[in-house]
């Protein structure tokens, strides 16, 4: 059964237009049939088509079941947006899958790319939440420059990837389970050395991802997937 989103469906048992017209003219569903709906919130709606109008599909509630989210813990990604959008935006969908629950863009020294679409993010955000059959949608930030977002106040713990020559420990060996966690990644030129060292003084701990040199995409995903092994519910 197909997975649909409507963030407000307790105020509106309606489809927004986009699902409905997946709904209707792709599935061809009608009324009667039933759907599986989610918050990203962590609930699943069980509902039926009670009727249609046009271009509007509305809904009667049979069950709400309240999921678990799968992983323990908050984990935030900050990384920096390839120049090839593709990359960053596969990664994106590959986390989603995987399981994350905050994304933001960093504007860093070395950054190739300063400008995101966060709408065509969102879309494919919800479409791998969707495909996925997860509960919760991770939220998306504004692309922030670097410093100001290390200002910011943070839980839990703070780490930064990087590739220098210099003292760092395995994020694997560093995360412990239940805990909140930001992690930072940088672009594809990496921090450069002013920004590791801001980082560090504000209490980012700088670790590794493994010997591989990584791309920043993949650099992301790996995080991502050691937070989850670690974390896994």
């Amino acid at each position: 059964m197909a997975l649909f989103y409507v963030p407000d469906i307790e105020t509106t048992w309606e489809l927004p237009e986009d699902e409905a017209t997946h709904c209707l003219r792709v599935l061809r569903l009608t009324q009667g049939d039933e759907l599986e709906i989610t918050d990203g919130k962590g609930h699943f709606y069980k509902v039926k088509i009670s009727s249609i109008a046009g271009k509007h599909c509305y809904l009667e509630l049979k069950e709400v079941i309240s999921a678990p989210k799968g992983w323990k813990g908050h984990l935030h990604l900050a990384i920096a947006p390839t120049k090839n959008i593709d990359r960053i935006e596969w990664m994106i969908e590959k986390a989603t899958e995987i399981g994350i629950d905050e994304i933001t863009f960093l504007n860093c020294r070395f950054s190739e790319r300063k400008v995101v679409k966060n709408d065509r993010i969102e879309r494919i955000i919800v479409s791998a939440m969707k495909q996925s059959l997860k509960p919760f949608k991770p939220l998306l930030n504004e692309l922030i420059d670097f410093k100001k977002f290390i200002s910011n106040e943070r839980t839990g713990a703070k780490y930064i990837a990087h590739c220098y020559d210099s003292e760092r420990v395995l994020l694997k060996e560093q995360l412990v389970v239940g805990e909140d966690a930001t992690i930072l990644i940088g672009p594809e030129g990496d921090f450069s050395p002013e920004e590791v060292q801001f980082a560090i003084e504000a209490g980012y701990k700088p670790i590794s991802l493994g010997n591989s040199r990584l791309r920043t995409e993949t650099a992301g995903l790996v995080a991502c997937h050691t937070f989850n092994l670690v974390n896994e519910d």
